[in-house]
């Protein structure tokens, strides 16, 4: 079966952020960039099925900066192949966008199944893994625990509010939005990561055209920083009436 896990970067969110003129955007160009947490678990849950199915996995990402680097640290966790997409500029990196293209590289490489985090910094609600799904005309699931091959099928986990989950058999080809890999991702030691250095990742280039079509116009802003919160000294007891008194002054006691 093969494999292929989409891996993007997301700036480090305990980094001062700033704005971009429009206040469409946090300006990325001195942010620091790390792998998006849910990608991480799809990249070990994607390992994981070669290991125990011999399954061929590609790991893709959309060539940017720190890319390489981190293409680099998939092959050295264990993915038998690598590849950037090379896209000319453009401004909008939504999903929406970048959907047709991440499907236009599928399409090259013809996977059995696609796995994709369930969110990331860019993908609030979810919707990569179900858009892509879309353009290609395959089945989809998101909010997946776990993840097992039998034959030419999946059996994954499908997690619901409440603590509920459910076993969907899907038949392949399939795109699933990981939540969650069966076991935590793996360390990578910097002497593999220092084997790769002059490894170089290949470009899959497509020509497809983004997706511009836009809902409708979003804006930023940056938290309001100019009091800081209110700090409550004393025992217990003083404490607490200090906490009532506030509560009194903003309406939510009596």
């Amino acid at each position: 079966m093969k494999v292929v896990v989409i891996l993007r970067l997301n700036p480090v969110l305990t980094d001062e952020l700033e704005l971009t003129e429009d206040e469409s955007d946090i300006d990325r160009e001195w942010i620091g960039l790390e792998i998006n947490q849910f990608d991480d678990q799809s990249l070990e849950q994607a390992i994981l099925l070669k290991e125990s199915s011999d399954a061929h996995v590609t790991a893709i990402a959309i060539k940017d900066e720190g890319v390489e680097r981190l293409l680099k640290t998939a092959l050295a966790k264990g993915v038998d192949q690598a590849l950037q997409i090379s896209l000319e500029e453009i401004e909008d990196r939504s999903s929406r966008a970048l959907a047709p293209m991440y499907a236009a590289a599928i399409r090259e490489l013809q996977p059995d199944v696609v796995i994709v985090g369930v969110l990331s910094t860019d993908d609030l609600f979810g919707e990569l893994a179900p858009y892509i799904a879309a353009d290609l005309g395959w089945s989809q699931a998101s909010a997946i625990s776990d993840f097992r091959i039998e034959a030419d099928k999946i059996i994954v986990r499908q997690e619901y509010s409440g603590g509920r989950a459910a076993l969907l058999e899907m038949a392949t080809p399939a795109v699933v939005g990981l939540q969650t890999a069966t076991q935590p991702p793996r360390y990578v030691a910097g002497s593999k990561l220092r084997d790769l250095l002059k490894v170089e990742i290949p470009n899959l280039s497509i020509d497809v055209a983004p997706n511009l079509e836009k809902v409708g116009s979003t804006e930023l802003a940056l938290p309001d920083l100019s009091e800081g919160a209110t700090m409550f000294e004393g025992d217990t007891d003083a404490i607490a009436e200090q906490i009532h008194s506030l509560l009194q002054e903003k309406g939510f006691a009596s």
